[in-house]
């Protein structure tokens, strides 16, 4: 069978949800995949799901890190595959190479900060000018660790 490159999208999750933050990437440049197997977690304003790969191949690139927030649609992954059930997805003038992670993924570790934080507490940082990827003295006391709504709240009453 022959392979080709495809780029796997971040889903549509209805009318109203547009956006989806990744909270953390399973899987590195290299990884052999199954289908259903785990890839990233990603999260809404509403809830948070486990992102599987739709059909057995390899992870080539990993174009996002956790803390990234991904529109519905935008790739995700690329990767090598020869589920034919896929070609709509194939990226156009990709070529099979050597696995890589794209520019600015080296470590796949956040950004500025170590923090993970949720699609309403980023907002709610942007709508106080705060710009979340360089505040690292906030509490996280979300699910998982990660920088909750509350906590940013909590954070901007403390900053008076």
């Amino acid at each position: 069978m022959s392979t080709f490159i495809i780029e796997v999208p971040v889903p549509a999750m209805g009318a109203t949800v547009s956006e989806l933050t990744i909270v953390n990437i399973s899987v590195q440049p290299g990884t052999r995949v199954t289908k259903g197997q785990k890839l990233a977690e990603l999260e809404s304003d509403k809830s948070a799901f486990d992102f599987e790969s739709p059909a057995d191949g390899a992870i080539l690139t990993v174009l996002g890190k956790p803390a990234d927030v991904k529109t519905s649609g935008q790739a995700l992954f690329r990767m090598e595959t020869s589920d034919e059930s896929l070609r709509h997805l194939e990226a156009g003038g990709v070529k099979p190479e050597a696995p890589s992670q794209a520019a600015g993924t080296s470590d796949l570790k956040p950004s500025a900060s170590s923090l993970v934080w949720t699609p309403r507490a980023i907002k709610m940082a942007q709508e106080a000018g705060l710009d979340h990827a360089t505040v690292t003295d906030i509490g996280a006391t979300g699910p998982g660790g990660r920088v909750s709504g509350d906590d940013v709240t909590k954070y901007l009453a403390n900053r008076k």
